[in-house]
């Protein structure tokens, strides 16, 4: 069924731009408002950006997927819809109605759904693009997150993640760290999207430095490896199967 109207999004801002842009093609900007730092913007085009137009970091990720990939968070589908044209088999999920509606209808297997709603064994690459370790919410959450995300992986399967550790933003001039040892992880923020008169509500959202999620990530059965650091401590990361791991 076409969407017409607004109020048929409900709290989708992202999927209300990406159908916008593509039935306009004309560029605008999601609001992104933060509970830490000042407001920033999203040019919806970015969602629509080509291969070539891709930072390095997410050109190095596409490189490492093999086999059947899960795109987790796939927004407008720029990764799932390079990696069909390479040949892979790619399913899409995201908790946007409207963007699920858009990959649809752009050829892709797309559901609305997140990790925690897919059965065992089913993914040989799993990618998390565009901070996407950030969907655990929590480094309190972080444990659950990766051992369903090991779950839905088969046998020798991998992830392929991105996240950023932001200790530079409690960083003073002198050098000195900013931070209450005794508050919460500094990675934990929380964010609310705006698009037009839409808003998705302030949701949680985990930058993880490398340390912390190697270490995580070890103890679930999963064995680290980093692989790229990009601008602002962006970072690269593959998380791999291990098939000995016992619980």
């Amino acid at each position: 069924m076409k969407v017409n109207s607004i109020d048929s999004f409900n709290n989708d801002p992202v999927g209300l731009a990406i159908h916008d842009f593509n039935l306009t093609g004309k560029d605008q900007k999601i609001i992104v408002e933060s509970d830490l730092c000042d407001d920033d913007e999203i040019n919806v085009s970015y969602f629509f950006r080509s291969f070539d137009k891709m930072p390095e970091l997410e050109k190095r990720a596409l490189e490492f997927c093999s086999g059947t990939v899960l795109d987790v968070g796939a927004g407008a589908g720029c990764h799932s819809l390079y990696l069909k044209e390479k040949g892979f088999q790619v399913s899409a999920i995201d908790v946007s109605k409207g963007a699920v509606e858009f990959l649809k209808k752009s050829g892709l297997t797309a559901e609305k759904k997140t990790i925690f709603d897919l059965e065992e064994n089913q993914y040989d690459t799993i990618l998390l693009l565009m901070n996407g370790m950030g969907l655990a919410e929590s480094i309190e959450k972080l444990p659950a997150f990766l051992i369903q995300l090991k779950n839905i992986l088969k046998p020798g399967g991998k992830i392929i993640c991105d996240s950023s550790d932001i200790s530079y933003l409690y960083t003073d001039e002198d050098g000195s760290f900013l931070i209450d040892l005794n508050g919460k992880y500094y990675g934990e923020m929380s964010f609310n999207m705006k698009y037009k008169n839409l808003e998705t509500g302030w949701f949680d959202w985990l930058y993880i430095d490398y340390d912390n999620l190697a270490d995580h990530a070890q103890r679930v059965g999963l064995e680290p490896k980093h692989i790229f650091e990009g601008e602002n401590n962006h970072y690269l990361a593959v998380l791999e199967k291990n098939k000995n791991y016992v619980c």
